[in-house]
């Protein structure tokens, strides 16, 4: 009974449970049918109807509508089959200049190919019907999912090396913690990467701040001006949380021979230097192996995350901290303002360092 009066007195109950549940509940306060009728605006009959189906399916059940036979089906289920796999197919393969199926398209089709094919069904098929069909069969053959194909045969093993340099790094920082010290200087371990293509763009017109009560937010010019491209190199040391960076207009082996000697300024020479980094051309070119040629032993160690690996390098997530607060919307005058603003940037995260920790997976390390 408190279920009944629940459903009566229910906002998002569909109306017709709701007035069944009404019916019940008066017709049990007063067993007439024609009061009920007249109390609820009803005939007597819809009452009758409601009460004699309560009685022998139960109340709950005699708020439902019953299962009714429906029109049969017009369209096939060999229809449908034939225009699932046709959706499972690329619109190009037939001769469209399309890559992917719309449903308008994929619809016009099954109307002009699908009675040859033996569907005369699919003569007049509308469009929504196809969006049915395809919704039921759980296919979207307009759209696309990307995925990575892992390519690289030693990627566990590869995977494996990084994990390990970040167990390193986690022991090196439970070491400084149990001794109250900071990490030695014995050894620096840096994520390093390059974030190039960061657009130099400038407005065309002044920016319009924000007007309480008028304007919420900044306006801006929809025109713009490109002053081309830089590239930001930089690498982020685990165990202190230092950004050692570089703004250059390109990232070849120079650059990156540049961004070494600029470590190798920055820790002292009994410092053994281990870069996490991917497989560019510039970290493992001729040039590169050169200068490392020329370094002391042991002065610089590197360890390749392995092909499509990359979000194995931390330092991914300092350039995602970077996009999304200094380079989101930023509007410069000159390609050498963006580069004093990211380096202005580097100098502000450096104030106030972030500890990056890699934890997924560390336990699995060989």
């Amino acid at each position: 009974m408190e279920r009944l009066r629940s459903i009566a007195q229910s906002r998002t109950e569909p109306a017709s449970r709701v007035e069944r549940a009404r019916i019940l509940l008066a017709y049990r306060e007063d067993p007439s049918f024609f009061a009920v009728g007249q109390a609820l605006g009803l005939h007597h009959q819809t009452v009758q109807r409601c009460v004699e189906r309560a009685v022998v399916e139960g109340p709950m059940a005699a708020l439902d509508d019953r299962p009714r036979p429906g029109k049969e089906p017009v369209i096939t289920i060999e229809a449908k089959a034939w225009l699932t796999s046709l959706a499972c197919r690329k619109a190009k393969e037939l001769g469209y200049p399309h890559e992917l199926w719309t449903t308008r398209l994929l619809a016009r089709h099954a109307r002009e190919h699908g009675p040859a094919e033996g569907h005369a069904c699919l003569a007049s098929l509308a469009q929504g019907t196809v969006c049915k069909i395809l919704d039921q069969e759980e296919v979207k053959p307009h759209k696309v999912r990307y995925y990575l194909e892992q390519r690289d045969p030693e990627f566990s093993e590869k995977m494996a090396e990084v994990l390990c340099v970040y167990r390193r790094v986690k022991l090196l920082k439970k070491v400084a913690v149990a001794s109250k010290k900071k990490p030695s200087d014995a050894v620096a371990i840096i994520s390093y990467d390059e974030k190039p293509g960061i657009q130099a763009i400038a407005t065309t017109s002044p920016d319009l701040p924000p007007e309480p009560h008028v304007h919420a937010t900044f306006a801006r010019d929809h025109e713009y001006k490109r002053h081309g491209t830089v590239s930001l190199l930089a690498g982020i040391d685990l165990l202190t949380g230092k950004v050692h960076a570089l703004v250059k207009d390109r990232h070849r082996s120079r650059e990156f021979i540049e961004f070494l000697k600029l470590l190798d300024a920055a820790y002292p020479a009994h410092t053994a230097i281990h870069l996490i980094l991917d497989n560019h051309s510039a970290h493992v070119s001729r040039e590169t192996r050169a200068w490392l040629a020329e370094q002391p032993a042991g002065r610089f160690e590197f360890t390749f995350t392995p092909k499509h690996g990359s979000w194995l390098n931390l330092v991914e997530g300092f350039f995602s901290k970077l996009a999304r607060s200094i380079l989101r919307h930023i509007r410069v005058a000159s390609k050498q303002e963006l580069k004093d603003r990211l380096m202005a940037a580097v100098d502000y995260f450096n104030d106030d360092p972030v500890v990056h920790t890699w934890t997924y997976k560390l336990d699995k390390a060989a």
